[in-house]
């Protein structure tokens, strides 16, 4: 069971991780297809990259959980 949390940990990390970033770099880019492109400002680039950290943290902490169980 414990195999099981920490590969859907992963699986949750890598598409948080995907998402903001994308969502970070298209913002940065200036295109207009970014998903969360409603709000205006550098406080939505923050917020991009402060979960993006987030969801490479959670990855990385998982995937160190998932080797010691192995």
């Amino acid at each position: 069971m414990p195999k099981i949390l920490c590969i859907s940990a992963m699986v949750v990390a890598i598409l948080v991780l995907v998402l903001f970033l994308s969502d970070l770099l298209l913002g940065l880019a200036g295109l207009d297809f970014a998903p969360f492109n409603r709000t205006e400002g550098t406080m939505r680039l923050v917020m991009d990259g402060v979960f993006a950290l987030g969801g490479g943290v959670l990855g990385y902490l998982s995937w160190k959980t998932f080797k010691e169980q192995v």
